[in-house]
């Protein structure tokens, strides 16, 4: 008899030793982070704002040296008007004072060209005299030659001042146009980058460099948190993951609160991954978890980020 009782005592025993499931969801109140990186490797210049102060979009957070990019848009923006001149020049055509030099010499090749031909002829009537030798008609034929080679170029001249550019031409010089502001539009942008700007409402967070250092590029120079109702983000055991899923209305306890806020879970992890340390036991560390994100009402929004808080998964509820 004793025996017996002394086995069901050890039984139960063992079984008290038993870790139980975990009925809640352990973890932390969050808010959004936002990072802000480096686009150059410049020096710090003003850092208006202090850590943890509270910010609005479009403050500004951090300025980078600027002295070299502007001297790039300085000269994207000459290379942009030089474009700009050379269309209009092709657009606009020739100037009224050169088309009338090049009418003025073939005017005067014309009146060349008539001299050299009368001259010809006389040449070739003394020649049929015999008055004049035939070496003086050749020169006369050379000079009647030359004197229409000339006419025919101040012609070609003259049509192609007046003809226009070509429209090969034109849409390589609107191409390069579009290009050079293309380029303007592109250092514009580089140097607004080097002013860090908030782009939502919240909390100066941290600040990794001090004034005068130099950053390297994609280093993280200001982070923000989000001035917004934080959401619990927990860890949920694998044996209550099955019903823990989006849009599942929960209860959350957060320490130092003594009423539990309502809460909607809008994502869990399909992942699983290691539990932390501060979530179970430690005969239960090596078991699994999901992480996930339960959004939080409006009243919660007092609360700051970093406080431990536990969701119910016991109770099953839904939308």
């Amino acid at each position: 008899m004793k025996r017996i009782v002394l086995s069901l005592l050890v039984m139960g025993l063992l079984s008290a030793c038993k870790p139980s499931a975990p009925h809640q969801a352990i973890g932390t109140l969050e808010r959004d982070r936002v990072t802000f990186t480096a686009t150059a490797n410049e020096i710090i210049r003003e850092l208006p704002v202090i850590e943890g102060s509270l910010v609005e979009a479009g403050q500004v957070l951090v300025k980078l040296d600027t002295q070299n990019q502007q001297a790039i848009l300085a000269r994207a923006i000459a290379n942009e008007s030089k474009a700009t001149a050379y269309l209009q020049k092709l657009t606009n055509g020739e100037r009224v004072e050169d088309i009338a030099a090049s009418q003025a010499k073939v005017a005067q090749a014309e009146a060349q060209f008539i001299e050299s031909q009368k001259h010809y002829r006389r040449q070739v009537e003394l020649v049929e005299r015999k008055i004049v030798s035939q070496s003086e008609l050749d020169s006369a034929i050379a000079s009647r030659d030359k004197a229409q080679a000339s006419l025919n170029a101040a012609k070609e001249e003259f049509s192609k001042l007046t003809a226009g550019s070509r429209v090969e031409d034109i849409e390589q010089a609107k191409a390069e146009l579009a290009a050079s502001r293309a380029e303007v539009a592109l250092q514009t942008q580089k140097l607004a980058e080097l002013t860090i700007v908030a782009t939502r409402d919240g909390i100066l967070d941290n600040l990794p460099y001090n004034l005068g250092e130099r950053v390297a590029v994609n280093s993280i120079v200001a982070v923000m948190l989000a001035n917004s109702v934080p959401y619990a983000r927990v860890y949920v055991p694998a044996n209550h993951r099955i019903h823990f899923t989006p849009g599942r209305k929960v209860m959350v306890h957060v320490d130092g609160v003594e009423q539990a806020i309502e809460g909607k879970v809008r994502w869990v992890s399909h992942e699983a991954s290691f539990t932390p340390y501060f979530a179970l036991t430690e005969n239960e560390r090596a078991r699994l978890m999901y992480l996930a994100e339960v959004d939080l009402v409006d009243t919660a929004a007092q609360y700051p980020s970093g406080v431990p808080a536990q969701v119910d998964i016991v109770e099953s509820s839904g939308e």
